[in-house]
This record gives C-alpha cells, structure tokens and sequence, in this order.
C-alpha cells in the first residue's frame, strides 16, 4: 500500500486542537447573535464566471466537475474563495424576501488555490459579518461593525487587538491632489507595502507611470497614523505641501474622508477604548470599497498579518442599491497561531466526563444502565472497552484525560472516583454531577 502523504494547504486539526477550533466558532457566534445578526449558509459552489470576476482570484479557484461528464453535462462550478461573492448572489436571488438593513453573519469553510505558508491555507474558515441596506445604508454602520468584531475578538483567549482604520474618499481625493490618474492601480500596489516595503512599492509605482514627487507623497501619507483625529492635521500638511493638480472635486473628496474616517475612530474608541486607530497605510487592494476599510492586529503577533479586515462598498449586488459594510475573520490563520504559540489548549482531548469501570462481563448490562442514566441527565461518558482490572480502568481513563471513573456496586450505584485527587464517594446515578468545569472539555490559557 502506498504511503500516505498529507496534502499541503489542507490542515486537519486533532481532537484537542478541534476543542479550541470549536471554541472560538462558538464565541463569535455568540456574540454576532447578541448584535442581531442572523445567520445563513450559503452553498459551496458558485458559476465560475461569478466567481472569476477578480483577475487576480480567478487564478486561485478550484474548479469542479464529474469524472466523465462532457462539458455540455456540467454546468462549469467552482468552490468559492470568500464569503462574499456569495453573499452578494444570495442577497440578489433572496432580495425580496429580506429584510433591510439585512444583517447576516455567515461562518463556512472556503478554498484558495495560493502558496500554503504559516497561517495561509487552501481550505479554511472564515467568518464573516454584513450590514446591507436598500438604497441608504447610514454611515453609523461602519462603526458598528467594527465594535461588533472588537467584541467578538475580546473573548477568544488572545493577546489585546487594535483595529486599524483608513478611508478609500481621503485616499481617493489625496492620490487625484498629487495627479494619479489610475487610483484603483496605485491602492494595488500601496496595500502591498508589508510584502514589497516602501522600495518595492516604488519600484511598481514608478512602473506604473506615477511620478516620484507623486509616489513620495502617498508613501508619506501611508506613514500617518494616530488614535484620535491628529491625523487630520498631519493630512492637512502634507496635502498643502504635495498637491499638483488643482482639482476642487479631489479636495472635497479629501475633506469628506478625513472627517468620516476622524468620526469612526471617535465612535469606535468611545465604545471599546483604545481599540481603533487611523492608519493611513491601509489600502485594501479591492476595487469595489469606498468608504472605511479595516485591517486588524493581534499584539505582539504582528507578524501573522491581518486577522480581521473588510471594508464599506456602494453596492453589493451589480447594478447598485445595495450599499453594505462588511468584516471577515480568518478563524482557521488565527486559530492557527493560537495553537503554535501556546496561546490555547484543550483541558482534555475527549468530551466525556465519566469512564463507567466494568467489573465483570457479566455485570457489563450494569454498567450500561448506569452509564444511560448519565447520559440522560447531560453528562457525558463512556463505558469501559474490557473488564480489566481496576487499576487498569483507571490508567485508561487517566490517558484519556477523563476526571471521572465510576465503580458499580452490588448496592446502590457504586462510588465515583475523583482520579486527579484520589477522593472517592458513594454516588447515585440519577443526583450526582460533576463540577460545571468538568462537565466537557474546556480551553485553558494564561
């Protein structure tokens, strides 16, 4: 038989990572509920032509097709990339039946054919949260989001985040102030910066045709960043100092975006303190965004790039009115990290709190019963795989990481035994429980 070879991209937690996995889907479940976000599930394939409509992503689409079917027989479907293009199909097909503002909260598995690196996968979660509106979608919204995902990011076991805001109108306005023509090209390149550094970004810019007074104007202005509206005197600046084409309609646009971006900050940071700043750096590459755009940091763990980033757009759905803003988490980049650098761990790898001992085989049916009764009150446990002896029962269950070993009697239901601390007592199947602690595995961190 041939060996088998992991197939790389394709991460398959074991039991105890999957514990810490679950833990985390559970906790921005929760609180995108307690924000009145509904949940959907949309399917896994989508029309390849939909799902092509980004250049650069077209190139990392799996494909899908029967073994054996002609290309008249298949529909030609790919696995989606993101949760978006999804999203915008299930919005335009369900529109009439939605309510609007239509907020959605969508946590599904999605496939990338890129490079496999630390934290970047071919098959992961992410989990995404939309506010959607008809027509109108106000701008109180952007900062909503934002503290909804701070929120959610505070519960999981990781270091503090910090939530780095820009806006595509200050952008836009300040790139059509120095005399770029091709904004939607030179904001590819400039969210580039922490993969190429401000050399390589140049180098593209200067490729592109931008100037050099031009090109140093927007790497200066991608070095602002404060967590108040101090940024909005550092703009004011180098805007008078760098501007090259007099064009009243790019300074409106200018004003417009430090004004809105100097008010999301303010909204954010009044709700969760210290969480967001005004980071001019911040580009997000896709063409469809235009108003606040968001990437976020994990402490200390800079490195690992973005875990949580998104975005305010005009329309959702080709043909507009659906103006929307939307934040995306890649749970499986950041569950990743928590499992390589200790940040989390499982208590136990197993959900059972009990291992019911079998004392013999012939009292096996005992044993059962007792272990059905547990059960039946929420307690989760197992039963015993031989009648070895005792010590043996308990050595198993102890490998396990079970807390619990219950010895039937020939009176009564017998005795549980604590096996971290030896304490063992006379218990009745249908009234003991263990500690809510102990109940099922729990994730540990310091």
């Amino acid at each position: 038989m041939a060996r088998v070879r992991p197939l790389s991209g394709f991460p398959e937690w074991t039991p105890e990572d999957r514990v810490v996995e679950a833990h985390v889907l559970s906790q921005l479940r929760h609180v995108f509920s307690l924000h009145g976000f509904a949940e959907i599930e949309t399917r896994a394939v989508e029309p390849v032509e939909r799902l092509s409509g980004d250049s650069e992503a077209s190139k990392e689409i799996y494909t899908l097709g029967r073994l054996g079917a002609s290309d008249d027989e298949d529909a030609k479907v790919g696995l989606h990339f993101d949760l978006t293009v999804p999203f915008a199909r299930y919005v335009e097909e369900h529109q009439a039946g939605l309510a609007f503002p239509f907020r959605r909260y969508q946590i599904q598995k999605v496939w990338r054919g890129e490079r496999p690196q630390e934290g970047r996968f071919r098959e992961f979660y992410q989990a995404d949260i939309d506010v959607v509106g008809r027509d109108v979608l106000p701008a109180h919204v952007e900062a909503e989001v934002a503290i909804v995902m701070v929120e959610a990011l505070a519960r999981l076991p990781i270091p503090a985040t910090s939530m780095h805001i820009n806006n595509r109108q200050l952008v836009e306005g300040f790139y059509r102030g120095v005399g770029i023509s091709d904004v939607a090209g030179a904001l590819r390149s400039v969210d580039k910066l922490d993969k190429l550094g401000a050399n390589g970004v140049r180098a593209e810019l200067n490729a592109k045709g931008v100037g050099e007074s031009a090109t140093d104007a927007i790497l200066e202005l991608a070095r602002i960043t404060s967590s108040d509206d101090a940024f909005a005197y550092a703009v004011d600046d180098l805007w008078h100092t760098s501007i090259q084409v007099g064009d009243a309609g790019a300074e409106d646009q200018l004003r417009e975006g430090i004004a809105a971006l100097a008010a999301l900050v303010a909204r954010v940071n009044a709700a969760v303190p210290g969480s967001a700043v005004a980071d001019l750096r911040i580009a997000r590459g896709l063409d469809y965004y235009t108003g606040a755009v968001y990437e976020t940091f994990l402490d200390g763990h800079e490195d690992l790039g973005s875990i949580c980033s998104g975005g305010r757009y005009d329309s959702l759905v080709a043909g507009g009115g659906f103006p929307g803003v939307g934040l995306s988490i890649g749970v499986s980049r950041l569950v990743s990290r928590m499992l390589a650098a200790g940040l989390a761990r499982a208590s136990r790898a197993v959900p059972s709190a009990v291992f019911v001992a079998v004392t013999s085989e012939e009292t096996r049916a005992a044993s059962d019963a007792i272990a059905m009764r547990l059960r039946a009150r929420g307690i989760p446990c197992e039963v015993a795989t031989s009648a070895a002896k005792f010590g043996k029962q308990i050595a198993a269950a102890d490998r396990r990481g079970i807390p619990y070993v219950w010895f039937p009697g020939e009176v009564g239901d017998g005795e549980v035994k604590d096996i971290r601390s030896g304490q063992q007592d006379a218990a009745d199947a249908d009234a003991w429980r263990p500690p809510t602690e102990d109940l099922g595995p729990t994730v540990l961190h310091d």
